[in-house]
């Protein structure tokens, strides 16, 4: 189910959730740190080792680190020095000046500040040696604890440090987000944007300033009125332009800050300006009405602006607007859900489908507006795996009235009524849209199939939505068992098969698994229109499990005879579904046919069938796919017999479910 996180209501001050403890421990920052002071002993943090795999996963360290503690470095050091400031940000050795511009802009907001950088620590009285950072991931505040040893060179921080040598909050802030992201090698390369959400929980909105929508000066208002972190900055071509200056005084490659907006009456008109802020401060806007810049000088002189929407947990308190925000998680399997763009229209349908239903308008408006936000997880942790950024992107169609997932033939005739501008390899795409009210259906992929990821959906509306996962639910429709022909009026098929019975079975009139396996492959061989190996035994096993009404491990006639008429449908079934005649079915094809066979399974259930009864190239067999059927019919008629009046749950003790897993 979607987790829902509503604005609070008429309260004051919005309460933060609790950020989830992180440390391998289990125990918890004061936990670890109270530990430490009654030991008498300085915090060493085993989950991030003061060593050579903390630093880079693909090279080797060019100068001789030495990990010192603050104290090592510099006699009486401060975890902050006179509030924490942009100027106490200066970048190393390290490429992430987009982590600097991300926390230069964190400074601005004193709320947000708090929440990633918390007040409760020092080099004072309690120390120990332990730090702790909250950061956001993937929807959830994550507490990421830390030990202060820090890597230097000569006594000199290598990497991020305030130019204050006695500060040290940034150097460590730096740290416990390389820990959250595997490295600090991990950190080389990004967008501020990325650790802006990272520090806010916010999600991002990028405009290109020149294709900016007409009302641009108006969602830059309504953002900042909200609260939300807005950057800018003008676009380099090649790397010999980065930190250029222009004529205007403003740097190209740099990040910037919006810090307000706002109109005046000049020479009898209305003139919109824009506050637009240096972080580092050093090289300023030249132009008219200095940093107050004309918002038309604004477009044409800065190329990209970039804004971080907050949620209702990090908003300011005045702010006076707030989202609603819907969250899904979810993922791309291999074989399952990983079905690629609309140009792989055979797997496209497989991909996550979320439904949504737009009820109320804008004010003032005949549509609703919303912002989609799909990141991709944990791509910067992946990288000392060799996993790059995946290209993502998603499409959002006009939903029918079935309250179904959408089929391949619904993608034949239907195009989508919006879509990300791109596919990209971002971590996270974001876009604005505006539709009518209706329900529609929207399909996170990634470019290719086949390209497995786990992602987080971000939904944010003015008015109130409300979604529904279309892969969650699980529908069983048991057919009947025929009943046996009576013996004066069996077929001619029928006759064959209980003289052949005979033969096996003895005169008790029962079969092994064994025996079965020997009357269902000599059967079935005979057919020319179903390629096949053979049967397996352990088939022949769950088939007996499945239809051996007495319990003694045996299928006599009358049963078998009930399931070779259910055999049969499903024999149809491998047919229809099968259909290029190889032999085989295709995992997507799989779904298909459970889905004709009566069995609607969740998604997270279809993943593990095709794990477990699909080959490496994602192909079952005869043989595998009677074995999915007979096993999943078993499972559900158990259920169904053991079922509560509700029909949703069963209750078991630990002897009746391991009597039922063993037999099933």
């Amino acid at each position: 189910m979607p987790y829902l996180y509503r604005a609070p209501g008429p309260q004051k001050h919005p309460v933060p959730k609790d950020a989830r403890t992180t440390h391998s421990s289990g125990q918890s920052f004061e936990q670890l740190r109270q530990e430490c002071v009654q030991k008498g002993i300085l915090f060493e943090d085993a989950d991030f080792l003061a060593n050579s795999s903390s630093l880079f996963y693909s090279e080797r360290p060019q100068i001789p680190f030495v990990w010192k503690r603050p104290g090592e470095i510099v006699e009486n050091p401060e975890f902050i020095l006179g509030g924490a400031t942009r100027t106490d940000i200066c970048q190393g050795e390290l490429g992430d000046c987009w982590l600097l511009a991300a926390i230069a802009s964190l400074t601005l907001n004193e709320k947000a500040l708090a929440r990633v950088v918390p007040q409760d620590q020092s080099f004072g009285p309690g120390y120990a040696g332990i730090f702790h950072f909250q950061f956001w991931q993937h929807s959830e505040w994550l507490d990421v604890v830390i030990d202060d040893r820090l890597p230097t060179f000569r006594d000199r921080l290598i990497f991020l440090h305030s130019a204050d040598h006695r500060e040290f909050w940034s150097a460590l802030l730096e740290k416990a987000y390389a820990k959250l992201n595997g490295s600090y090698e991990a950190l080389k390369g990004g967008s501020a944007i990325e650790a802006m959400e990272d520090f806010t929980g916010g999600v991002a909105e990028t405009f290109a300033t020149k294709e900016a929508p007409e009302n641009f000066y108006e969602i830059l208002e309504k953002a900042l009125k909200r609260g939300s972190l807005v950057g800018c900055s003008i676009d380099i071509r090649n790397a010999t332009e980065s930190e250029a200056r222009t004529p205007f005084g403003l740097i190209k490659g740099h990040a910037y800050t919006v810090t307000g907006i706002d109109q005046v009456n000049f020479r009898g008109q209305k003139t919109e300006l824009i506050r637009v802020r240096n972080p580092w401060g050093q090289v300023e806007w030249n132009g008219s009405w200095s940093d107050r810049m004309a918002f038309r000088d604004f477009k044409s002189h800065f190329d990209k602006v970039e804004i971080c929407n907050l949620t209702p947990d990090a908003l300011e308190e005045n702010a006076v607007h707030k989202w609603e925000v819907m969250v899904h998680q979810g993922s791309w399997v291999r074989g399952s859900t990983a079905g690629g763009c609309r140009n792989f229209l055979d797997t496209f349908w497989t991909n996550p489908q979320i439904k949504l239903s737009l009820t109320e308008e804008d004010e003032g408006q005949e549509d609703c507006t919303f912002l989609v936000a799909l990141m991709q997880k944990d791509r910067r942790k992946l990288k000392r795996f060799g996993a790059d950024m995946l290209t993502i992107g998603y499409a959002i169609y006009q939903s029918p009235r079935k309250d179904e997932h959408l089929n391949k033939d619904f993608f034949k005739y239907h195009a989508s009524q919006a879509r990300s501008k791109t596919f990209i390899n971002l971590r996270e795409v974001s876009d604005r849209f505006q539709l009518p009210p209706g329900e529609y259906i929207l399909i996170p992929s990634t470019f290719e199939p086949h390209q497995e990821a786990d992602f987080c959906l971000r939904i944010f509306t003015e008015k109130k939505i409300i979604t529904q996962d279309m892969d969650g639910d699980v529908n069983i429709d048991l057919h009947e068992p025929p009943k046996p022909t009576p013996a004066g009026q069996e077929t001619e098929e029928e006759l064959q098969f209980r003289a052949l019975f005979e033969q096996v079975a003895g005169e008790d009139m029962e079969v092994t698994a064994e025996k079965l396996e020997y009357i269902l492959n000599a059967v079935l061989q005979k057919k020319k229109d179903i390629k096949f190996k053979k049967l397996s035994l352990i088939s022949c096993k769950n088939i007996i499990s499945l239809m051996d009404t007495s319990g003694n491990g045996k299928l006599e006639f009358g049963e078998f005879k009930v399931f070779w008429n259910t055999l049969k449908k499903w024999t149809s079934l491998f047919l229809q579904f099968d259909a290029d005649k190889s032999g085989t079915m295709s995992s997507y094809e799989l779904r298909t046919a459970l889905k004709a066979a009566g069995f609607q399974l969740s998604r997270h259930l279809l993943q593990l069938t095709v794990l477990r009864y699909t080959d490496e190239e994602l192909q079952l067999g005869f043989d595998d796919f009677l074995n999915c059927l007979v096993r999943l019919e078993n499972a559900s008629r158990v259920f169904q017999a053991l079922s509560t009046k509700n029909k949703e749950c069963i209750h078991l003790s630990i002897n009746e479910f391991i009597s039922l897993t063993m037999n099933i």
